[in-house]
């Protein structure tokens, strides 16, 4: 396997894991000096270490955990609880205090700090989040499940149709955990979530910190129909069999990709940085050969998997004469909008909030560990934020998720010093009036934000040691990610994930190439090719085909039970095609 890194580079390293632990021989090569793609650790100031563009760890499969038995290999984690805090900008209060949300784990005190704002909303809470919590736990299966095949029950033969059935199964599924309020939860899924918020709250605080989860890395306003399952993205997630749970990598999220890539490598895989590839090798018959890297090296290869963004993958690393016109355009349209400009900030003291100021000798305070919503009191304020960068404007009042791993990890900055993550939005990828993103924009908008800091925390400004700006067009060039896109969520509803973010020519996960594929991020449009394909499911599904010489391809499974693995039985099937002929199959079971 060759994977050209272009983008969350931890998705091709946990292929790259899983293939050679089945036995397959793996080569990933890495564009950048540090592997890992988005999710690195570097050391932009000296002494002070970044996780420079992913910062928080949550949505990665359990069983990859498991699987690849990453705390083995060095993954340690940090747990936030609390995990949310929302200071407030009050002014007449005299010497009071601002008032702040803080919540976390515990439900009594989750109450007890909304009842500041509403009683009845501290009543409705518990309900709201058993609410989404049964939905998470209707949708979350769905994400190890392949697409439902809509192009099969509208256009297929009768055979295929019946085949495609097996994929109805899961949503079956999760409409039978959902019962009689699935109209509910559909609205959760599609309509905007200010609307869905409204049903349950009356009070602007905490619906706009719910709602910074339905917006965050997406160019949507709270207002924006669908938003709802961006949020729902955040309570799918987990850590440690803690359900919705956020945290820090020990070291970074650098340290992540580091434990994954031991975890390949313990088993044979090879791992080489500043190997960009050029382009994918194709034969006369349009087969795959391998890869040419930049400099002029030939890698030979019958499978080649991309972990690039699909636009890299098939407009400028393969050979256009082999996709057709149609497909090339709908790849070339998809959407690769970005609000998010990240600022990477080394500071020499802990920001002192006016809601929640600092204990006498510095030390870190629960708030500290949260992910702090700043310009958050207001859905209208995340909304105006949003109309300023349609009109080619970065926010005058950007929402900022601001986020101190330090507080809880102190070996990422020298003592009393703290590293402090800011996920800011909204910044337009082309600005308006002919400006670009040079240094003077780049500075204007960090100043920008980090007068807005000031107003909430006065003296952040004079603790600044230094900073790393990183708008959408350099997390584009730096990190491979088309446009600044970090976040593809609101497009990709579990049912529609074959629907109308996949192109013509992909379906049922297949491309015009032979024996290429691409790991796009978020599995936005899942991509391969049958007969003869390479195809990469999560870890608890059957994951991948790789031909042989043989006509038949090879299926790999992950974990088959014995009375499985019998000629005839299903667990001689492939996925996706169900093929039962064993003459045409080899069953590899190596884990």
């Amino acid at each position: 396997m060759t994977r050209p890194s272009k983008e969350k580079g931890h998705n091709g390293l946990v292929a790259a894991a899983y293939l050679q632990r089945l036995g397959v021989n793996t080569a990933v090569f890495e564009r950048r000096p540090v592997i890992g793609g988005a999710a690195v650790t570097e050391e932009i100031i000296p002494g002070f270490k970044f996780s420079r563009a992913s910062y928080l760890l949550s949505l990665l499969r359990p069983q990859i955990y498991i699987d690849l038995e990453l705390k083995k290999h060095g993954l340690r984690l940090h747990l936030r609880n609390p995990y949310s805090f929302t200071p407030m900008l009050e002014e007449g209060t005299g010497n009071k205090v601002p008032r702040s949300l803080l919540l976390g784990t515990d439900m009594a005190e989750n109450q007890k700090q909304i009842a500041q704002f509403s009683r009845r909303d501290a009543q409705a809470f518990p309900k709201y989040e058993a609410f989404m919590n049964r939905l998470a736990l209707a949708i979350d299966p769905l994400l190890d499940a392949a697409p439902v095949d809509a192009e099969a029950f509208q256009r297929g033969s009768l055979l295929q149709r019946l085949k495609s059935l097996s994929t109805l199964k899961p949503l079956l599924q999760a409409g039978r955990v959902l019962g009689a309020q699935l109209p509910q939860y559909y609205q959760v899924l599609t309509a905007p979530i200010t609307k869905v918020l409204d049903q349950w709250f009356e009070s602007e605080p905490l619906k706009a910190t719910l709602a910074t989860d339905a917006v965050i890395g997406a160019m949507t306003s709270p207002h924006t129909p669908g938003s709802g399952y961006v949020l729902l993205h955040h309570v799918m997630g987990g850590l440690e069999g803690m359900q919705g749970a956020w945290g820090y990598v020990q070291g970074g999220m650098g340290a992540l990709s580091d434990a994954i890539t031991s975890s390949a490598t313990a088993h044979g895989a090879s791992v080489f940085t500043e190997k960009a590839v050029a382009k994918v090798q194709v034969s006369s018959e349009g087969r795959v050969q391998g890869v040419v890297l930049q400099d002029g090296s030939e890698v030979r290869s019958k499978v080649v998997l991309s972990n690039a963004s699909p636009q890299v993958t098939f407009l400028k690393l393969t050979p256009q004469e082999w996709l057709p016109e149609e497909f090339v355009d709908r790849i070339s349209r998809l959407d690769t909008q970005s609000p998010v400009t990240k600022i990477n900030v080394a500071v020499d003291r802990l920001p002192d909030f006016l809601a929640a100021p600092n204990a006498p000798g510095g030390q870190p305070l629960p708030h500290h560990q949260c992910s702090i919503h700043l310009n958050c009191e207001d859905t209208l304020l995340l909304h105006r934020a949003f109309e300023d960068a349609m009109d080619g404007l970065p926010s005058h009042r950007p929402m900022i998720e601001l986020c101190i791993p330090s507080s809880l990890d102190p070996t990422l900055a020298p003592p009393g010093c703290h590293v402090v993550s800011l996920f800011t939005q909204y910044t337009p990828y082309t600005l308006a009036g002919g400006k670009v993103w040079d240094e003077q924009e780049r500075n204007a908008y960090a100043d920008k934000v980090f007068d807005c800091i000031e107003a909430y925390a006065p003296g952040f400004k004079g603790s600044v040691v230094g900073r790393d700006i990183l708008t959408p067009p350099d997390l584009e060039r730096i990190f491979g990610l088309p446009g600044g896109k970090t976040c593809w969520k609101e497009k990709n509803l579990p049912w529609r994930r074959g629907g109308e973010e996949t192109c013509k020519g992909t379906k049922d996960h297949n491309t015009p190439m032979s024996t290429t594929v691409a790991l796009p991020p978020a599995e936005h449009i899942p991509l391969c090719h049958d007969p003869g394909p390479a195809l990469l499911r999560p870890p608890r599904a059957p994951v991948l085909q790789l031909p042989l010489s043989s006509p038949g391809p090879v299926s790999l499974w992950q974990r088959c039970p014995p009375w499985r693995r019998r000629h005839g039985s299903r667990g001689t099937q492939c996925s996706p095609c169900r093929l039962q002929r064993p003459q045409e199959h080899v069953t590899l079971n190596r884990l």
